[in-house]
């Protein structure tokens, strides 16, 4: 996982040479297949997680190793996750939201940490179909769409 100051999304695909727009990822092969093009985490849910983990003694996670694509501040773990089946933009990038990320042991094993899974509940992000094509870069707006399908 690598930070990345601009990344071209492409419709119907996702994060341009990502392991799941190229259906190498870890879970590109599961059935049924599920929309992967990019996944959402909101900061506050990251932090809320990790002061969770503290709380147990328990080492944290940063933002990469939560595996999501993209990470946004102003905005809680409960407000994204009200995007399931919402059109958004990410800048000038319409997408939408399929489903919530359900944490999964994954980072914790490749990370040799423990509990992610409890940890994240709840906040463990949003995975989105990417509806247009073109960049975003850090500091891109999250903004609603005003229609919703």
């Amino acid at each position: 996982m690598q930070s990345v100051e601009m990344a071209e999304l492409i419709a119907g695909e996702g994060i341009q040479g990502d392991r799941y727009a190229l259906q190498t990822g870890a879970f590109s092969q599961n059935l049924p297949q599920k929309i992967r093009h990019i996944s959402l985490i909101a900061q506050t849910g990251i932090d809320i997680a990790n002061e969770w983990l503290k709380g147990s003694e328990e080492p944290v996670f940063a933002a990469s190793e939560t595996r999501r694509n993209i990470v946004l501040s102003n905005i809680t773990a409960a407000e994204l996750n009200d995007y399931v089946g919402k059109n958004f933009f990410l800048g000038n990038i319409q997408c939408k939201g399929v489903e919530l990320c359900a944490p999964c042991q994954r980072p914790a094993e490749l990370l040799s940490k423990s509990d992610f899974m409890n940890a994240f509940e709840g906040r463990g992000g949003l995975r989105a179909e990417v509806l247009t094509s073109g960049n975003i870069k850090i500091g891109d707006a999250f903004i609603s769409a005003s229609t919703e399908d």
